[in-house]
């Protein structure tokens, strides 16, 4: 559960000789969810909040050929739900991307919709990429790290209201 609060994804990737495309991970589809790929061999992170507000923070270099280790860093606003934050893309320990998400899901990523790994089997999150937009390179390991919540009781009793009011008990 990525949602109200900061996160790491990180991926051990390698990439061969004339660059590589796809998915590392994703989570949701067209009306809500991120994505973690590389475009036209760029490391790309990008966010659909109900398929009203989209953003898409993309390096401005490909990655070389060979192994790498890549990251996203969300560092959640708090302060609500729904709320926004800071992406940093890295390389190893280089920052080569940032930029802002200033809206993001506050209560259900999707109903129908799973996390994949190395390809989208669902919609795809953003219109840059058509499913399944499978990994050229080879991936490794995945690995997501999730950060404390940063929500008060009264946003925790917002999120649990909305739920019941939808029928959703999780």
């Amino acid at each position: 559960d990525l949602k109200n609060k900061s996160f790491k994804i990180a991926a051990d990737v390698e990439i061969p000789e004339g660059a590589a495309n796809g998915i590392l991970t994703t989570q949701g589809g067209r009306f809500g969810g991120w994505s973690l790929c590389l475009l036209d061999g760029k490391p790309a992170f990008q966010y659909n909040a109900a398929g009203v507000f989209e953003y898409s923070i993309v390096a401005k270099d490909k990655l070389a050929p060979g192994r790498h280790a890549l990251m996203v860093s969300f560092d959640y606003d708090g302060g609500g739900v729904g709320k926004g934050g800071k992406v940093t893309i890295s390389v190893g320990d280089k920052p080569i991307a940032e930029g802002r998400i200033e809206r993001t899901i506050p209560f259900r990523i999707s109903i129908d919709e799973t996390l994949d790994i190395g390809e989208d089997t669902g919609t795809p999150v953003s219109k840059d990429y058509q499913v399944p937009f499978r990994f050229t390179g080879k991936l490794n390991r995945v690995v997501v790290r999730l950060g404390d919540s940063k929500l008060t009781a009264e946003d925790e009793e917002q999120i649990r209201r909305a739920k019941a009011a939808i029928g959703l008990s999780q």
